[in-house]
């Protein structure tokens, strides 16, 4: 017999689609569409069996034919193959879910790239419910419901996968869905919404009318997640995800507890917590949050997000340091110089964002999470394994090891500053002050700048300077590390551009992607030196879009994957150094706000902080 009767998807074997749903492969379609890839084969006598493709399915279940099958399937839509031809016989076999993911992949196949080709698929988690605590706020709609419908297109999401949402109006399921369907219509990376996934999708979203602080309503909530699960005959693990107002994270911690909401870390159906940023608004606000979600949870139940984690390059930064042996040894004091870390916004105060803004701070709002996060993977020792406890460890090292910024003995230091009236490409800006919902009078900061120091062997000496701010002129955050000067000038007669050092640049966003900065010859008969690049960007190198960092945190968390989350130690450590900076400027007086215009890179003060060092902040 042939090489192409040995597969389950023969071409003698599959079944006419022409006028199956799918519409993707017509009977009359060259072979080679589903067959062209497949590898050559000798016959196998053991899978030769009944002409009917059916009938061999059922006599192979037994021994694993079909995740065999499945496996080819999923390699063949990568590489931009279709399968349709299979599907009429094949649907009819199988459950709904699978049957669903099969179609979504036929319809919307990755585009072929060489280095996408063969990369293992992810873990699918165990069937569970996600309850969204905050379903009709903002979060939710632009981004978890989004993350949701992607992973749930792509094929992430298991079999009776169930969402729930949670909050004080008063909506029916109908209502949620409508709801969601327009957020995700909106915000999601996939346009349009395809009827097919939305459908599948629709039907596991649910809502429960919720006030946070009434006990009753956890109770009902109880008996909803009980009745849900026995209905979609799913086990009993539930994720919590608390999308709320910061107040009432305890609050629902507790309730959730008090309701018998929560299982033990080792029983058989698990229950975990999510929870948003902010963590407190101070050491003692982040102390007292910790403890109450203890009481309520255990620690490894608990999972503290940082979108910026669950960033493609953020997580790049521990596969280029400890994948690669040309960095590790030359990351270090010997050869770096210093390394600036720079998370730039060109919004303001759209809509009623003000209102939350003014009470918190650039400092609160970026500096204590997501570039003290920044800046632990930078510095981090290499972990003596790639699993969340190793790796929070190296990173709570980092944190332990800052010097503080105020007090005696501090070589820290810290610039703070408010944006005025200005102008951007030849539009007026407002002031932060004038801001809708903003205090007339305000002091909140919203650009911060600071020069700190690790007290480790790795980096004693070498500064790092961070800055941070609203209405600056591009959306841009990145990590550059600048290595020393050449110890002497072997080419100081050459014609040269002045000389450039060394800098390797990790484009966090938008434009994501690795830069290495290098002197080189220009062509020609003179010795001309000038500074070039060499540029790795991820659109070019990999293609497709990469998941947004809500997909890759919320499957994450449904794993049980606490790696890119925060512990408990970490917020403790960071606070420990934001804390006495925010009480020390409590206590000064006011600088002159507002100190820079909108649409300018900060205020000038910030230059200080490199003193006579010679640095200077990056042309970005």
């Amino acid at each position: 017999m042939g090489q192409a009767s040995n597969c389950l998807f023969s071409p003698g074997n599959a079944a006419d689609t022409s006028k199956t749903p799918l519409g993707v492969a017509q009977k009359d379609e060259p072979d080679r569409l589903l067959h062209g890839r497949l590898p050559a084969r000798r016959p196998n006598r053991r899978i030769n069996g009944p002409a009917d493709p059916a009938a061999r399915l059922s006599t192979r279940l037994g021994e694993k034919l079909l995740p065999g099958c499945w496996r080819w399937y999923n390699r063949e839509a990568n590489r931009g193959g279709y399968v349709s031809r299979c599907q009429s016989w094949f649907s009819e076999r199988t459950d709904l879910d699978l049957r669903l993911r099969l179609e979504t992949m036929a319809l919307n196949p990755t585009p072929a790239n060489p280095l996408r080709r063969d990369l293992p698929d992810a873990t699918t988690p165990e069937p569970c419910c996600v309850a969204l605590f905050g379903a009709t706020g903002d979060l939710t709609q632009r981004k978890l419901i989004p993350a949701l419908y992607n992973l749930a297109r792509e094929g992430f999401l298991p079999a009776g996968f169930t969402v729930i949402g949670v909050s004080r109006r008063d909506w029916t399921d109908d209502q949620f869905r409508e709801a969601t369907l327009a957020a995700v219509g909106e915000h999601s990376r996939h346009k349009p919404v395809l009827p097919e996934v939305w459908r599948g999708f629709a039907q596991n979203l649910f809502y429960q009318k919720l006030s946070f602080d009434h006990p009753a309503d956890y109770v009902a909530l109880g008996r909803r997640l009980k009745t849900l699960a026995a209905e979609r005959r799913i086990p009993a693990n539930c994720l919590f995800y608390l999308a709320t107002a910061p107040e009432y994270f305890a609050t629902a911690a507790e309730q959730l507890h008090a309701a018998g909401l929560v299982a033990a870390p080792h029983d058989k159906a698990w229950t975990r917590l999510v929870v948003e940023k902010p963590f407190g608004r101070d050491l003692a606000s982040a102390a007292d949050l910790n403890c109450r979600l203890q009481a309520a949870f255990d620690e490894s139940q608990i999972f503290r997000i940082d979108h910026y984690l669950g960033k493609e390059t953020v997580q790049n930064i521990l596969v280029m340091r400890f994948a690669n042996a040309i960095f590790e040894p030359i990351w270090n004091r010997r050869y770096v110089d210093h390394v600036q870390i720079t998370v730039a916004e060109r919004v303001g105060m759209e809509g009623r964002r003000g209102q939350y803004y003014d009470t918190a701070g650039a400092t609160r709002d970026m500096v204590q999470n997501h570039m003290m996060q920044l800046l632990s993977l930078v510095a981090m020792e290499p972990p003596v394994g790639m699993d969340a406890r190793a790796i929070r460890d190296e990173k709570v090292k980092v944190l332990r090891a800052l010097q503080p910024l105020v007090g005696p003995g501090s070589t820290g230091a810290s610039v703070r500053g408010q944006y005025g009236p200005g102008s951007f490409a030849g539009n007026p800006l407002k002031g932060y002050c004038q801001e809708e919902a903003v205090e007339p009078a305000s002091s909140t900061e919203t650009f911060v700048a600071l020069r700190l120091h690790i007290d480790t062997w790795r980096w004693s000496g070498v500064p790092f300077y961070l800055r941070t701010g609203k209405r600056l002129p591009k959306r841009l955050t990145e990590v550059a590390i600048q290595f020393r000067s050449p110890p002497m000038a072997m080419f100081a007669e050459a014609e040269q551009l002045p000389q450039a050092p060394n800098q390797l640049v990790l484009r966090v966003q938008p434009d994501e992607g690795i830069s290495l900065s290098f002197e080189a010859k220009v062509p020609g008969m003179r010795m001309r030196i000038q500074p070039v690049k060499m540029d790795f960007r991820y659109g070019t190198s990999f293609g497709g879009d990469s998941p947004e960092a809500y997909e890759r945190l919320l499957l994450d968390a449904m794993l049980g994957d606490a790696t890119l989350f925060i512990s408990a130690d970490e917020v403790d450590y960071s606070w420990r150094l934001i804390s006495p900076v925010l009480e020390s400027w409590t206590a000064s007086p006011t600088p002159k706000f507002p100190n820079y215009e909108a649409g300018t890179w900060g205020p000038a003060e910030a230059d200080t902080l490199f003193g006579d060092s010679g640095h200077h902040w990056r042309r970005l």
